[in-house]
């Protein structure tokens, strides 16, 4: 649909035939869009230079505060402090832009991205709405507010299976999902549902199936993200929010680091760790910093980095998904980098925030050769080889707005070349209604991944476990850590999941439910997995950065 002038209103049918979170459009464009007033979510100058007549009254404020419970708080937060892949509305690029390109934005959403327009309310209370997100670096949370936004009663019915939702999640539990169990696009709305994080009850630690222990490993930590072992068995963490990695070493008879050290800070929110070259000897670790990879000169067990950053090549960064996994072939000839998409779903052909995204790239160690190992992979937020075969796999999260049970995330080996559908296609020949008739010749080359998820699930990170403490079926197994949804009308995902390959190498299409309990009976979110390993001894560590900790999993045996 064309672009309406700003002087004209969009029709109400967009503000009530897509249910969706009232600012979700804004999780794109406060990602990384240029601050720049006039060019924020490409608001026209006409627009940006528009005052808001209401600017200054503390009755806008007021009114603007219970809009925004009413239509923003659940995706966005209570207080605009952002939660997953949507962004803060309390600072960055929306603090930055005028009041006009806020009202603009806000009158013409961004269907595709999950943004309806909200022209139908009455101007003033648009402006109302932007006279409150100006305040809200100043709003402090109160217990009473965050109860009242976030503790909802559930009233959605059971879930038809195979799909599920967290009620319905318990360790042990299999579950498969095929292409013929897929909906047609918006049979059921689509869902602003976002979580805002409460601090984890004393009682309250997640569940494993009989037979393992769980136990707190660490907290206190800053945002949590990827965690890998050294090969001399030194644990590495990105802190994503503090901007550096972190090194644990050594395990007490508790179950805790013996050692904590930090590496190395100043990072861009780094994500991905590797070690380089392959083997009991590296010579580099390499982080995926949201903007390059970089590497540090490493030998085994240093605790600090023998020297500062040195850049290996830029990444395309921006607007959406910034994550930046990285990997390397068991051959060391190639360096593999998952880059998320800009965006929900636009059109990648006309869309130049999307060059070079939706992929997964591969360069030489030092960074030149670029090329495109695989596409249309929406966001590929981790990437694994698998240490028998050297097969490159990947664990996706798909698109949003098509309904509680569409598109499905998944987790998939990865041919070279192949085609994973983003943005036209999903999970074989179905195309996304909102790009109807385009790309034909491509309807035939869509893979359809080898497991497919629960939609919505935010599957973020996997890992292979290649250990010998957890029962002998457990060995090749994949664990992925699904970070949880906010597109669906109840929650799904907050969880670890088991992938089994029954000695195979290969996945049926099955996964089972692991290491459950981040979501309270009532609906409210303690807990959010990232990523998974295993120690050197066996256990499974588990980053979460809901609560800022990493949870172990030990196997002591089962009952008799």
């Amino acid at each position: 649909m064309a672009k309406q002038p700003f002087a004209l209103l969009w029709p109400s049918y967009f503000a009530f035939s897509l249910p969706v979170c009232g600012l979700a459009g804004l999780l794109f464009a406060t990602a990384g869009h240029a601050t720049d007033a006039s060019t924020f979510h490409n608001a026209p100058s006409s627009a940006s230079s528009v005052a808001n007549p209401y600017s200054g009254q503390t009755s806008a404020v007021t009114a603007g505060a219970a809009l925004y419970a009413a239509h923003c708080a659940s995706c966005h937060g209570a207080i605009g402090q952002g939660t997953g892949n949507i962004p803060a509305l309390a600072h960055g690029a929306t603090q930055q832009a005028s009041a006009g390109a806020l009202f603009w934005f806000i009158t013409q959403g961004s269907v595709n991205n999950g943004m309806p327009s909200w022209a139908a309310l009455p101007a003033q209370q648009r402006w109302q709405i932007v006279s409150y997100l100006k305040v809200l670096p100043t709003v402090k949370a109160t217990s009473a507010a965050q109860d009242e936004a976030i503790a909802s009663p559930i009233t959605t019915p059971p879930p038809h299976p195979p799909f599920t939702d967290f009620r319905y999640e318990a360790p042990g539990k299999v579950r498969k999902i095929t292409v013929a169990d897929l909906p047609a696009p918006y049979a059921t709305s689509s869902a602003g549902n976002a979580p805002t994080v409460v601090p984890r009850p004393a009682d309250v630690i997640p569940r494993a199936p009989e037979g393992f222990k769980v136990n707190l490993y660490a907290e206190g930590l800053g945002t949590p993200r990827v965690i890998r072992v050294a090969p001399n068995g030194d644990i590495f963490l990105a802190e994503s929010g503090s901007g550096q990695i972190r090194i644990f070493r050594g395990m007490t008879a508790e179950g805790k680091p013996g050692q904590t050290d930090v590496f190395a800070t100043h990072l861009d929110k780094p994500y991905g760790i590797a070690f380089y070259p392959q083997g009991p000897n590296p010579q580099w670790v390499y982080v995926g910093n949201t903007n390059a990879v970089v590497r540090f000169p490493y030998r085994n067990g240093d605790l600090q980095a023998r020297g500062k950053a040195e850049h290996v090549v830029d990444l395309p960064h921006g607007p959406g998904h910034w994550t930046r996994d990285v990997a390397f072939s068991l051959d060391n000839k190639t360096m593999y980098v998952a880059v998320g998409s800009a965006s929900n779903v636009d059109d990648s052909d006309t869309s130049p925030a999307e060059k070079d995204r939706a992929n997964i790239l591969a360069f030489d160690p030092d960074g030149s050769n670029k090329r495109v190992y695989a596409w249309g992979i929406r966001n590929p937020s981790g990437i694994a080889i698998d240490p028998k075969n050297g097969q490159l796999w990947t664990t996706v999260n798909e698109r949003d707005g098509l309904g509680d049970n569409l598109v499905p995330d998944y987790i998939t080996s990865v041919r070279e070349g192949g085609f994973y559908g983003w943005p036209w296609w999903y999970m074989g020949a179905h195309q996304d209604p909102r790009h109807a008739g385009k790309h034909p010749e491509l309807k035939d080359r869509v893979i359809t991944p080898d497991v497919i998820l629960q939609p919505h699930n935010a599957s973020l990170q996997i890992a292979f476990y290649e250990a010998s403490r957890f029962p002998k079926e457990y060995d090749g197994d994949l664990f992925a850590a699904e970070h949880g949804s906010w597109n669906k009308a109840t929650r799904v995902g907050y969880e670890l999941i088991r992938i089994p390959r029954h000695h195979t190498g290969k996945a049926s299409g099955e996964y089972e439910d692991f290491l459950t309990g981040f979501v309270l009976p009532n609906g409210q979110v303690w807990g959010r997995p990232v990523s998974v390993t295993a120690a050197p001894d066996g256990s499974l560590l588990v980053t979460d950065d809901g609560s800022n900790s990493i949870w172990r999993v030990d196997y002591v045996g089962a009952k008799h």
